[in-house]
């Protein structure tokens, strides 16, 4: 019985131990809820003339610390209050795992609002959204992780409160028998995608809306969890695969420094047709798109063959997207103007027949 009650009652006034205990943490929780109403009081007068992320964390964290504070105080009334020790340890006990969550609740909610707020700065649908891309990716990597962090933070310390675990957790730990082994080998996969996430936060070869070409399918990349990657494919399919994939396996990053693309464009054409007229018709058409960026523009002759002559145009775009339709634009307007002015030039197949033209000569002299 605590001290206090003794107090009272040597003034002659007897109180049940239920009626005190109720009298104390009613007391208890009015001072700590008149405590926080003023704590936050002044934490709001002190952030109203600072940045949008302090005004943000005590306006959002106020009901959490609300809750924290009088968890505090219960365990407090509970160890003054005239329980039993059974009953003061497991309410203590309960509000120990229930301030640990709270905490854990807060922290996340903390990083949540910074995070927020930093990547307000960086918009994806920019023209040149590289920037943005790098540090949307490695925030929402890095958050993944220190979710994954403080659940794990949060479970070992409510485990580390009752005793049979935490013994239980010392001598598995202490063990380096075989189910140390079991252990470690189950664990693996998991700590496998944790490290290739902190290496891809780091070193970020994909991006959030990458243009990748993987596993011979081409699609931007959707999302980066602390797992895996959706890349979602041109046709609307998603590909997904562990962040361990991109550590171990080559593939093809479209936009790893720079959005800009250069295309190419394949067409074999006779030998007849004079190809200053193709370069001129080729540059006309790339003056006159709204897709090409004004930086690459090239038409040459690369490869001789037995009946065609192979000639290639390049042509730069600001995105992988804008570079795929603009070959599509230069395909389809060079081939009319070929087959208005050269219909002569498309492929043609020519062969000697040498045997006719003799049976004919002899036909024509009879």
């Amino acid at each position: 019985m605590s001290d206090l009650v003794n107090d009272i009652r040597a003034q002659g006034i007897w109180l049940p131990d239920w009626v005190a205990s109720i009298g104390i943490f009613a007391v208890v929780v009015a001072l700590a809820l008149f405590f926080h109403r003023v704590a936050f009081r002044l934490l709001a007068r002190l952030v109203a003339s600072r940045d949008i992320i302090w005004r943000s964390l005590v306006s959002r964290l106020e009901g959490m610390a609300r809750l924290a504070i009088l968890t505090a105080a219960l365990g407090f009334a509970a160890t003054i209050s005239p329980l039993t020790e059974y009953q003061a340890s497991t309410l203590r006990h309960v509000l120990l795992i229930a301030f640990i969550i709270l905490v854990a609740w807060m922290a996340k909610t903390a990083k949540h609002i910074w995070m927020t707020v930093y990547l307000r700065r960086f918009k994806l649908d920019a023209e040149d959204n590289l920037l943005a891309r790098k540090h949307v990716t490695q925030s929402r990597i890095i958050e993944r992780i220190a979710d994954m962090i403080i659940v794990v933070v949060t479970i070992s310390a409510c485990m580390m409160t009752f005793d049979a675990v935490k013994q239980y957790g010392v001598s598995l730990l202490a063990s380096a028998g075989v189910a140390g082994i079991v252990v470690g080998l189950a664990l693996q996969p998991v700590l496998k995608n944790l490290f290739a996430g902190i290496q891809l936060a780091i070193t970020q070869p994909i991006r959030i809306d990458d243009a990748l070409l993987v596993e011979g399918e081409w699609g931007n990349v959707e999302e980066i969890t602390s797992t895996y990657v959706v890349v979602k494919i041109w046709d609307w399919r998603r590909l997904v695969l562990p962040l361990s994939y991109f550590i171990e396996n080559p593939f093809q990053n479209w936009t790893r420094e720079s959005a800009s693309l250069i295309g190419t464009v394949m067409i074999y054409l006779d030998y007849s047709v004079p190809v200053s007229a193709i370069r001129a018709k080729a540059e006309e058409i790339l003056a006159g798109s709204k897709l090409w960026d004004r930086r690459v523009a090239n038409v040459a002759v690369t490869d001789f063959r037995e009946s065609v002559m192979e000639i290639r145009i390049l042509a730069s775009a600001s995105n992988s997207g804008r570079t795929f339709d603009l070959r599509c634009e230069i395909r389809e307007k060079l081939i009319d103007f070929i087959q208005r002015e050269y219909p002569q030039a498309l492929p043609q197949v020519r062969a000697m027949l040498e045997g006719r033209e003799e049976k004919g000569r002899k036909a024509a002299a009879e």
